[in-house]
């Protein structure tokens, strides 16, 4: 049987040596953050897909962004696996998996990484840190919040939409400093869930975005689609109130304010929106993506857990099941097409 390390700390048993990271599900953001840390000199490695990683092979990894970030690392630099061995190797484990995957990526994490080693989950969605934690009890895991979306292109190619700095889960190590370069940006909070749930409730335009077949920019130029967004908030902040849940937005407006600012005429709209975010005028949403492309969304981590929870307080949801009932009836109907 494997000899691990004791549970205090890979880390730290490893701490005159170069940390390894391995990116856990080498999507969107797992291909751009991992790409930003191995741009900055740490030794990543990669595990997911052939599906991406044939593009990479052929192209190499190339990272932009709407603040005009350019940068370009060739195939032959990338440590590309498919096989959960890699595993093994890691310091610091980023999980990049879809929500649905947590479990399984759990699973595998203790099947083949050392006890002790960290465990960062940078996932949309509520819960996958208490996921992970209930698999990997010897492991350090942190939740953390991701701000920003990332536009997978062709030819290996990931795109930086928007603004904003990722959050992770205070402790040991000095994680933010180890991980912040100058394209990428890393704090910790004792307050990462209160960040998490900002996040939520701004992915709650997921949905909408996804239907509408706009760029999130003209979306949010529109009256009326800022108007249903600013509804959904006003639901399911309702629901967090009654839940105790505090909310900190990964934008810097008290998440109360935002349905107003929402309703505001549209130039006036447009003025205030351009101080506190910055926005790639042709970015969709991760779930138009995924949609477009027939692959299963993250509703159910989204809008689901807004329903789920105002069940449990007997308080109505109708946008937000609507929306998820939308987005389902959407993802059999392009699922029905790819099988034709």
């Amino acid at each position: 049987m494997r000899k691990k390390p004791s549970c205090a700390g890979v880390l730290e048993s490893n701490a005159s040596q170069t940390p390894r990271i391995v990116v856990a599900g080498a999507g969107a953001v797992g291909c751009f953050v991992g790409g930003l840390l191995a741009r900055a000199g740490h030794t990543v490695s990669f595990l997911g897909r052939r599906r991406i990683f044939d593009s990479l092979r052929d192209n190499g990894l190339w990272l932009t962004g709407y603040d005009g970030l350019d940068i370009s690392l060739p195939a032959d630099a990338l440590d590309l696996h498919e096989s959960p061995h890699i595993l093994r190797k890691a310091d610091i484990i980023l999980v990049c998996v879809k929500s649905a995957a947590t479990a399984n990526m759990a699973s595998l994490i203790c099947d083949y990484a050392q006890d002790g080693a960290v465990v960062i989950s940078l996932q949309n969605g509520m819960g996958h840190a208490d996921t992970l934690r209930a698999a990997l009890p010897e492991h350090d895991i942190r939740p953390a919040m991701v701000p920003f979306n990332v536009v997978p292109m062709a030819q290996g190619r990931f795109h930086r939409a928007n603004s904003g700095d990722i959050v992770i889960g205070a402790g040991p190590h000095g994680l933010d400093t180890l991980l912040s370069n100058d394209a990428m940006t890393v704090t910790q909070s004792a307050e990462i869930e209160a960040f998490q749930w900002g996040k939520l409730l701004l992915n709650l335009n997921n949905a909408p975005n996804a239907l509408s077949g706009l760029s999130l920019y003209q979306q949010l130029l529109s009256p009326q689609w800022r108007s249903l967004l600013a509804e959904q908030l006003e639901e399911a902040l309702g629901v967090l109130r009654a839940h105790g849940c505090a909310v900190k937005p990964p934008i810097p407006v008290p998440m109360g304010l935002v349905p107003y600012i929402l309703r505001l005429p549209t130039p006036l709209f447009r003025r205030i929106a351009a101080r506190v975010l910055q926005i790639d005028p042709q970015a969709r949403t991760s779930m138009a993506y995924d949609l477009d492309a027939g692959r299963p969304t993250e509703v159910d981590a989204f809008q689901g857990r807004i329903i789920a929870m105002g069940l449990e307080k007997s308080i109505p949801t109708p946008l937000s099941l609507s929306l998820l009932e939308k987005i389902k009836a959407a993802e059999e109907e392009r699922a029905q097409g790819f099988r034709d």
